[in-house]
C-alpha cells in the first residue's frame, strides 16, 4: 500500500531533498566568488547583511549568500568545510523544521549557518543542548566562528548571577540547556522590577537532540518551589483570636455569598489583640489573610457538611454529590485554617510558585527548529504538536555498518552470558565495543560479569557530567569496552582509533530493546559514522520487559517444544519484526499520553499567559495604574451590589449588607450611609459608591507624591497577584490529580477540567480585584514602601522531584513558651509533646 501511495504522490521526503539540493547548489556556486574575499571583507559582510535586513530585505532572500559566507569562514577559522548534506540540514533548520542527520554527520557545524542568518535580525538565537558540557563545548568551538564574523556569543550556565545571565541573553547567539532556558522564563515572570528580567522575547531556537528534549522530556514539568512566608503558628494565633469574637458585634456573615467580614468593632479588637495600630497596614497583609481564613473556617465552613475529619485529616465533601474528595485541599490557606480550628496538625502551605512543561515552553518561540539522528519515527507528533516537519538528510558517505538480526534467548541469564562472551571475543582481538543498556541496574550486572571475565571496561550511567563525554569520545580506541545506558553521551562523537577500521570498526551491542525504536536507532548509529565500518546487534531474552508485555508466550512455548536451551538463541528477522511492532504500539500509547498531558496543560497555559502578560504590564508601566485599579474596584462593587439586589422586590434588597461591606473594606463610616443608596437602581447605587470611592482615592493621592502613589499601587498589585496565582496553581494541580474519577460518572474528565479550571480562574481574578480594592482603599501608605517576594528561598526543580512536603526543621527556642502552648515549629502538637520534651 505504501508503495502505491508513493507512486501516486511521490516520496514527500525526496521532494523536500530535491528542493534543498537546488538551494545548496546555489550556495556551492558562490564559493569561487566568496573565496576571493579577504578576512576583513568577509567579516564586513555581517554589517552589510544587517543593513540590508534593516532596509526590508528578508532573511530568506539573504540565505544563499549568508550560508556561503559562513561556510568560507568555517574553512578559515575551524578548518572545516561543510558538505552539501550539511547545507541541506542548515536550510531545513532555518525553515523551522527538524533535520534528521545521522550520528557523526556534523550537526553542530550545520547549526552555525541558520544561527548566523537569524542572528542578523538582532532578536537573539538560542542553541539548546541536553547538557552543560555540550553547551560549553559548542559555545567555545563554534563561538570562534561567530566571533570571527562579528557576532557575540553567550553561554547561559547554571549558577550565573542575573547580570551574567542578562549579558548572555543579550548576545546574538546564546548556548545553554533546555532546563536553564525554561527556568529563566519562569523566574523572569516572578521578578518585582523590570530590570531584574534576563530574557528577551523568545525568538528562534535550534534544539540539538530535539527528540530527547521535545519527546522524551515532554511531560517533565519545570517547577519553581519555595518556602511560603506563612507558618502554622499564625494559623493557630488567628484561630485563637477568632474564637473570642461574637457574631453581629465583631463580624457579619452573609448567608447568600458565604462572606464573613470584621465590623469596625472587630477590627479594633484585632488591633488590640495583636498589639498593632492599624490592621490594614501593609506589614499586616499576612495577618489579615490568616484572620479572614480563620473567620471563614469558623463561620461558613461546617464540619460534616462541608468537610469531615477522617484519620486526623480534613477531607472535603463535594457539595453536589456528597462524596468525599480525598487528596483535594481548599486553597488560599483555608484548609490550614480548618486544621487549626479542628486542632489537627497543620500541613505545609502550597509550595509551587510557577511551573511549565517543555512542550508549552518551546511552543512559545516565534520559530523553532531541531536536529537529531533519530526523529522520523515520531514525525506525526512533531507535526501535530510543534508544527515541524522531519526531513531525513542523507549521509555524506554511504553507511556500511552491519546491522545483524536480534539474538533471542530463553532466559535473562542465558542472554547475559552470551553478551559477555561476545564482548570478550571482540576485546581479545582489540575491536572496541559499546554496550547499550536500558537500565542502570543492567549496566552494573554486566560490569560485574566482565570483571569476572577479566575484561577492562568503563561504565557510564547517564549522569551528565564532564567525564561522560570524555569516556564516550575514547570509546572508539583499540581494546576499549564501554558500558552505557542508551541515553548516555548523546551528542558526542565516537571517533575510531588507529587500526580499528581494519578490525571491523566499533561494535555496538544492545542488551535489551528500548520501548522506543528511536533510542535503539540512536544506539546503532554510534557505529558506522562517516562511512566507517561497524556492526550492531541486539541480544534479547523472553524475560525482558518489552517481550513480557507483548506476548512472548508463543515464542517461549515454541522454544520449549524445539527443546532449545539457554545456549541456543533464535536469530530471526521475523522475531525482530514482532519486537518492532510491539515498539510501535508502545510509541502510540506514549504519544497519546503526551497529547493528554498537553491538553490538560493547555488549560493552565492560557491562564499563565494572561497572568504573566498583566504582571509584565504592571512592572513595565511608567504611567498611572489608577485606571486599572479603579476598574478592579468597579468590578468588586458591582459584584457586591448585584449579590444583594437580586430580588425583583426592592424591599427584599439587603442595602445594610452593602454598606456593612463598604465600611469594612473600602470606605470609612462617615463616607456613606444607607440613605445615600436608598430608592436607587443597582447601576445608580454603583455610581454613587464609586463617586465616594474616587473622592477618597483623590485624598490619598494628595497625601503622597505621585511617585509614592504609583509605587504603592505596584506593590499592592504584584503582591496580590503573586499570592493568588501561587494558590491557584496548587488548586489546579489538586483538581488535575482527582479529575480522572469523573469518568466513572460518564463525564469527560478533560472537559470537566477545562470548565472547572475556567471557573476557578474567574474566581481567582475576582479575589485579586477584591483584595487590591481593599488594600488600596484601606491601607496606610508608608514612605519606605518596598516590593517584596511573596515567597523566599526558591528552588528550581525539574520533573517535580522535590518533595512538596518539606521536613520540619529543628526549632531553636528563643522565647518562653508555655508547656501547653502550640509548638512554634509548626507541628500542631503542644510544646511539651514536641520540642519541649
Amino acid at each position: 500500500m505504501a508503495g502505491i501511495l508513493k507512486k501516486i504522490f511521490g516520496d514527500g521526503n525526496q521532494k523536500q531533498l530535491n528542493r534543498l539540493q537546488k538551494k545548496a547548489d546555489q550556495i556551492e556556486a558562490l564559493e569561487p566568488e566568496i573565496e576571493k574575499l579577504s578576512d576583513t571583507e568577509l567579516q564586513n559582510k555581517t554589517e552589510e547583511f544587517k543593513e540590508r535586513y534593516a532596509n526590508g530585505e528578508s532573511l530568506d532572500d539573504m540565505l544563499v549568500e549568508a550560508y556561503a559566507v559562513v561556510r568560507e569562514a568555517a574553512k578559515r577559522v575551524l578548518k572545516m568545510r561543510p558538505f552539501p548534506v550539511q547545507l541541506y540540514g542548515a536550510i531545513a533548520l532555518h525553515e523551522g523544521n527538524i533535520a534528521e542527520m545521522k550520528t557523526g554527520e556534523g550537526k553542530t557545524l550545520a547549526s552555525t549557518m541558520p544561527a548566523y542568518l537569524n542572528a542578523i535580525a538582532g532578536k537573539g538565537v538560542h542553541i539548546i543542548t541536553v547538557n552543560e558540557y555540550l553547551a560549553d563545548r559548542d559555545a567555545k568551538e563554534m563561538g570562534q566562528l561567530f566571533e570571527f564574523l562579528g557576532l557575540t556569543v553567550g553561554l547561559n550556565g547554571n549558577g550565573l548571577s542575573k547580570e551574567e545571565k542578562r549579558e548572555a541573553y543579550y548576545c546574538d547567539i546564546t548556548y545553554g540547556t533546555n532546563n536553564e532556558f525554561g527556568f529563566d522564563y519562569l523566574r523572569d515572570n516572578m521578578v518585582l522590577y523590570k530590570e531584574q528580567m534576563v530574557q528577551r522575547p523568545l525568538n528562534f531556537a535550534i534544539i540539538d537532540e530535539v527528540d530527547s528534549i521535545l519527546i522524551d522530556e515532554a511531560r517533565t514539568p519545570l517547577i519553581i518551589s519555595g518556602t511560603a512566608q506563612k507558618s502554622a503558628t499564625m494559623y493557630q494565633q488567628a484561630n485563637a483570636f477568632v474564637r473570642t469574637l461574637a457574631n453581629e458585634t465583631d463580624y457579619t456573615y452573609d448567608e447568600k455569598t458565604k462572606g464573613v467580614q470584621l465590623t469596625e468593632e472587630g477590627i479594633n479588637k484585632a488591633e488590640n489583640y495583636f498589639g498593632i495600630e492599624n490592621l490594614f497596614d501593609l506589614n499586616h497583609v499576612s495577618l489579615i489573610h490568616h484572620i479572614n481564613q480563620a473567620l471563614k473556617a469558623h463561620v461558613s465552613m461546617h464540619r460534616d457538611t462541608d468537610y469531615v475529619v477522617q484519620d486526623a485529616e480534613v477531607v472535603i465533601v463535594d457539595q453536589f454529590t456528597g462524596r468525599l474528595m480525598k487528596g483535594r485541599r481548599y486553597s488560599n490557606g483555608l484548609h490550614q485554617a480548618i486544621e487549626a480550628k479542628e486542632g489537627l496538625q497543620i500541613q505545609n502551605e502550597s509550595m509551587t510558585l510557577a511551573s511549565i512543561t517543555f512542550q508549552n515552553f518551546f511552543r512559545m518561540y516565534k520559530k523553532l527548529s531541531g536536529m537529531t539522528g533519530t526523529a522520523k519515527t515520531e514525525e506525526e507528533e512533531f507535526r501535530n504538536i510543534y508544527n515541524m516537519d522531519v526531513i531525513a538528510i542523507p549521509t555524506n558517505k554511504q553507511i556500511i555498518r552491519d546491522d545483524k538480526a536480534d539474538m533471542i534467548y530463553k532466559t535473562m541469564e542465558g542472554k547475559l552470558r552470551a553478551v559477555v562472551d561476545t564482548i570478550k571475543e571482540k576485546y581479545e582481538i582489540g575491536q572496541p565495543v559499546l554496550v547499550g543498556t536500558v537500565a542502570v541496574e543492567t549496566s552494573e550486572i554486566i560490569s560485574k560479569l566482565l570483571k569476572k571475565a577479566g575484561v577492562k571496561h568503563n561504565v557510564l550511567n547517564a549522569k551528565n557530567h564532564y567525564r561522560e563525554a570524555e569516556i564516550i569520545e575514547n570509546a572508539g580506541q583499540k581494546g576499549a569496552v564501554t558500558i552505557a545506558t542508551n541515553m548516555a553521551g548523546r551528542g558526542t562523537d565516537i571517533k575510531l582509533g588507529e587500526g580499528v577500521k581494519e578490525l571491523g570498526g566499533l561494535a555496538v551491542i544492545g542488551t535489551e530493546r528500548h520501548e522506543s525504536r528511536r533510542i535503539d536507532n540512536q544506539l546503532r548509529g554510534r557505529a558506522g559514522r562517516q562511512g566507517d565500518p561497524g556492526m550492531s546487534q541486539f541480544f534479547l531474552s523472553m524475560e525482558d520487559e518489552l517481550m513480557r508485555r507483548f506476548g512472548s508466550d508463543n515464542l517461549r512455548n515454541m522454544m520449549e517444544r524445539l527443546g532449545m536451551d539457554d545456549s541456543q538463541p533464535i536469530e530471526s528477522k521475523m522475531v525482530s519484526r514482532a519486537v518492532e511492532s510491539a515498539q510501535k504500539r508502545v510509541e502510540g500509547n506514549n504519544f497519546d499520553a503526551r497529547k493528554t498531558v498537553l491538553s490538560y496543560d493547555d488549560v493552565l497555559r492560557e491562564q499563565r499567559e494572561i497572568i504573566y502578560k498583566q504582571r509584565f504590564e504592571v512592572i513595565d508601566a511608567d504611567e498611572d495604574l489608577r485606571e486599572i485599579i479603579e476598574n478592579m474596584i468597579v468590578s468588586t462593587v458591582e459584584r457586591v451590589v448585584a449579590s444583594h439586589t437580586q430580588d425583583d422586590v426592592e424591599e427584599e434588597w439587603n442595602l445594610d449588607a452593602i454598606i456593612e461591606y463598604l465600611h469594612g473594606n473600602l470606605l470609612e463610616q462617615e463616607d456613606i450611609t444607607v440613605n445615600d443608596i436608598k430608592g436607587k437602581e443597582p447601576e445608580e447605587i454603583t455610581d454613587v459608591i464609586m463617586k465616594k470611592i474616587r473622592a477618597r482615592y483623590d485624598e490619598k493621592e494628595e497625601e503622597l507624591s505621585s511617585e509614592q502613589m504609583r509605587e504603592f499601587e505596584k506593590v499592592i498589585l504584584l503582591r496580590t497577584v503573586d499570592t493568588k496565582w501561587m494558590d491557584h496553581i496548587d488548586q489546579m494541580d489538586q483538581l488535575r490529580q482527582g479529575i480522572h474519577l469523573r469518568a466513572y460518572g460518564q463525564n469527560d474528565p478533560l472537559r470537566e477540567y477545562q470548565m472547572e479550571g475556567f471557573s476557578m480562574f474567574e474566581e481567582m481574578v475576582a479575589n485579586i480585584e477584591e483584595e487590591v480594592a481593599r488594600y488600596v482603599m484601606k491601607a496606610q501608605i508608608r514612605d519606605n514602601l518596598q516590593r517584596e517576594a511573596v515567597v523566599k528561598n526558591t528552588q528550581a526543580v525539574s520533573g517535580g522531584q522535590e518533595e512538596k512536603q518539606k521536613k520540619r526543621k529543628p526549632y531553636v527556642k528563643k522565647e518562653n513558651i508555655g508547656r501547653n502552648d502550640p509548638c512554634p515549629c509548626g507541628s500542631g502538637k503542644k510544646y511539651k509533646n514536641c520540642h519541649g520534651r
